[in-house]
């Protein structure tokens, strides 16, 4: 079975965080099948800057074939990415397409519905909305366009939770839904975190810095916690937003317990899971955060807001599961200080290896994807055999 992957971007485009390493690990899962044949078509979009497209393809050159089509024009929009969707779309069995608001989306929905072929849409929850949504009328308009070019006998948007489930469907109510988690990497032993040892409890925060992630919330319930603590606030976002929290950790008189690094990769980013006591998620509303199942996977338990859809985790006793307000992340903080940090991070690595697993969650999609293809091949036999007389 061969299938197209077409994405805005592609490891290793590190600047749009989450989504790259679970793009390239779900990839990766599926190559691994024997009858499954990937081919991703993307550009070398990686924020202001532009994949090393040399190196890239260097190190995926026995796993399956990877196109980065140049950027012209920020933030993705690559004229040749076009050129080759017809052709690509044409020889592929099924197609599944990465992301809303970019340039790739409307012509792959035209030409999937144009060529008659199955199409995984993977929303990325960027359907849905929270107070500090930019552009809603603009939004709206791409919403609408997509919506006309989808049918749900062809088009499946892939959602994580019932809750992006629900808000999707308001904007494409055309397209079918396949709800199914995403998947995580588990690391081997030596990537776990060691014992807590004794000392300030060490939070971290990894990933995009955004409004939406709620960091101004954190960094304000740090004033309220009555135990002693230091953050690390790993992640890179737009030069301004980045200068404004500076701003306000000083304002706060935070800077003794609150440390920027930037954005980590590879080693360096080990090493803050390995020092973290917790790993803190404090948006105002995210449809799956890969950052909490790459903590859970190496033995660090959470606090998760509840603009993300991880109310298990107090069920799974790995974390906790509480509203984002600055009060309430405080009162998380302090009753996490007190709790068995080690045993829950034990705990919440044992469940990713049970249902997480990439090779559990690809194949759950492979399947999706072998029933529509069968069902398209279905209609084209269908459509072909003589009327009976």
């Amino acid at each position: 079975m061969k299938v197209l992957f077409v994405s805005p971007s592609f490891y290793p485009a590190f600047h749009y965080g989450g989504p790259t390493f679970i793009n390239r690990s779900f990839c990766d899962a599926m190559a691994r099948c024997d009858d499954v044949e990937v081919d991703v078509l993307t550009t070398d979009a990686n924020g202001p800057r532009r994949v090393d497209v040399d190196e890239a393809q260097r190190k995926h050159a026995e796993r399956y074939r990877i196109t980065y089509c140049h950027r012209w024009w920020r933030p993705d929009i690559a004229p040749g990415l076009c050129l080759r969707l017809v052709g690509r779309i044409w020889r592929a069995d099924v197609v599944h397409l990465n992301g809303v608001y970019s340039f790739t989306t409307i012509p792959t929905l035209a030409l999937c519905r144009l060529l008659k072929k199955p199409l995984v849409w993977s929303t990325m929850g960027a359907l849905q909305r929270w107070e500090g949504t930019t552009h809603p009328r603009m939004k709206a308009v791409w919403e609408r366009i997509c919506n006309s070019l989808c049918r749900p006998a062809r088009v499946l948007m892939h959602v994580t939770s019932e809750e992006e489930r629900e808000e999707s469907l308001e904007k494409i109510p055309q397209a079918g839904v396949l709800l199914l988690r995403n998947g995580i990497d588990i690391p081997d032993q030596k990537g776990i975190r060691a014992e807590r040892s004794a000392g300030p409890l060490h939070l971290l925060f990894l990933g995009r810095l955004h409004p939406i992630k709620g960091i101004e919330n954190l960094l304000r319930a740090l004033l309220m916690v009555n135990s002693t603590v230091r953050l690390a606030i790993c992640g890179e976002g737009v030069p301004e937003y980045e200068v404004g929290l500076r701003a306000l950790i000083a304002n706060l008189g935070l800077a003794d317990i609150v440390t920027l690094h930037g954005r980590v990769d590879g080693e360096a980013k080990e090493q803050h899971f390995r020092e973290a006591d917790l790993c803190i998620a404090p948006s105002f509303k995210e449809a799956f955060c890969t950052v909490l199942l790459e903590s859970l996977a190496r033995g660090v338990p959470v606090i998760s807001s509840r603009g993300i859809p991880w109310e298990r985790l107090e069920e799974m006793g790995c974390g906790l599961w509480v509203s984002n307000e600055p009060a309430e992340l405080a009162k998380a903080i302090d009753r996490a200080a007190a709790m068995p940090l080690t045993e829950m991070g034990r705990r919440g690595r044992a469940w990713m290896q049970q249902q997480y697993s990439w090779a559990e969650v690809a194949g759950e999609m492979i399947a999706e994807y072998r029933r529509m293809k069968d069902q398209e091949h279905r209609k084209v036999t269908v459509a072909a055999s003589p009327k009976a007389a």
